[in-house]
């Protein structure tokens, strides 16, 4: 998890901020959880207008610290440091339930439904501008919110929600390609290709080594990219050539996981695998060969992951009071220094592990090729089918 002032402007600050994904099973914890994806070209213009907030009478109005009952909240996996978790339940007297999806087209599909039990969730960038549009996320209430100043001046205007008022930013990273270099050699080109094309499988030894996200956005964009395109092209042809290449590619692939893509790099059980940059820094520590991650020279994803409470939230009182609680400066840096996603917390800052603040995977020093993930509203479809009939 998916566009904001345009990304040269982006970039130049970004090296001076701190800050999918997903699981295939949906499970159900009073503790962990974890990531997503996101992007926006570089010259993104923001959405159309937003809607004005609904009146604040159709919400129950809420104070700073106060709960309405236990929270259930909707997240990506290992996103979420437990012991963050168990914190808010001692300090508000409260239990928090953390259910998680694999993709922010799985997390949607859920909440329009209607009563889906679920507080909060944590969409990319580009997926809060349609629940914007489709009124499934309520307006942040300031009073409620009062650590919503901590979010560094980047994230305060995304043109994904123009003054942030419907969302306040989570976590942010980039979405790229972990690789076991002990097998291949530290000599490998920084392409999209380890993926893609049959020549280099050969050459490297990948094929049926080698997983894709089960996600539509980032995998057909990682093809887009591979072919010299934007990952947010609404041209049909160009989604075409993207299509056939991953349908070309299926025959080597040995999985579609946005859950264990990590853990399968690690395990032996593929070589290289797509994903995001804090589970493979995570797992690599936990592996026993020699691995590197990168952002393609082809360009890739940038992303933001973002906290929202959905408008028909049981409990929207807990759901503020968490997002209070997860953007309070020592809290922020507790979650970055768990899950090594870059903080959008500017007041974390001085909190964050130096090592943490120093690894260039975290907090790229070059991000003059990567997209946000755009809205692409009524094409937004194709991209679902487009991957669906590749791995048909």
């Amino acid at each position: 998890m998916k566009k904001w002032i345009a990304l040269a402007a982006l970039l130049g600050v970004f090296s001076m901020v701190a800050a999918g994904c997903g699981s295939d099973e949906e499970t159900s914890s009073s503790s962990a959880a974890a990531p997503a994806e996101t992007e926006a070209p570089a010259e993104t213009e923001a959405p159309a207008e937003t809607e004005a907030p609904a009146e604040e009478s159709e919400y129950k109005q809420c104070a700073a610290g106060e709960t309405d009952g236990d929270l259930n909240f909707y997240n990506w996996t290992e996103y979420m440091d437990p012991d963050l978790i168990t914190a808010f339940q001692d300090e508000f007297g409260v239990t928090v339930t953390e259910d998680f999806y694999p993709s922010n087209e799985e997390m949607v599909a859920k909440v329009q439904q209607g009563n889906s039990g679920y507080d909060m969730v944590v969409p990319s960038d580009y997926m809060v501008s349609i629940l914007i549009e489709e009124e499934l996320i309520q307006p942040v209430q300031e009073a409620a919110v009062p650590n919503k100043g901590n979010v560094d001046a980047l994230f305060a205007d995304p043109p994904y929600d123009p003054g942030a008022v419907y969302s306040s930013a989570y976590q942010w990273g980039t979405t790229g390609i972990g690789i076991d270099i002990g097998v291949t050699g530290p000599d490998i080109p920084h392409t999209w290709g380890l993926l893609f094309d049959a020549d280099l499988a050969e050459q490297y030894g990948l094929a049926g080594k080698i997983s894709l996200l089960d996600d539509p956005r980032e995998t057909m964009g990682a093809a887009l990219k591979y072919l010299g395109y934007s990952l947010n092209s609404t041209s049909e042809s160009e989604l075409a050539e993207a299509e056939a290449i991953i349908k070309d590619a299926v025959g080597r692939v040995a999985a579609f996981d946005s859950d264990q893509y990590s853990e399968l790099v690690v395990a032996g059980e593929t070589i290289v695998g797509h994903g995001y940059s804090g589970n493979f820094l995570w797992d690599f520590e936990e592996g026993e060969s020699e691995y590197d991650y990168f952002v393609p020279d082809e360009g890739g994803t940038v992303w933001v992951d973002n906290m929202a409470v959905l408008s028909d939230a049981p409990h929207p009182c807990t759901a503020f009071a968490f997002m209070n609680f997860l953007l309070d400066a020592e809290n922020g840096a507790q979650l970055t220094n768990y899950n090594w996603y870059a903080s959008p917390n500017g007041a974390a800052l001085p909190y964050i592990d130096q090592e943490v603040l120093d690894n260039p995977i975290i907090y790229p020093p070059d991000q003059s090729k990567l997209e946000y993930i755009a809205d692409t509203g009524d094409f937004e479809i194709n991209f679902t089918d487009a991957l669906t009939r590749a791995r048909s």
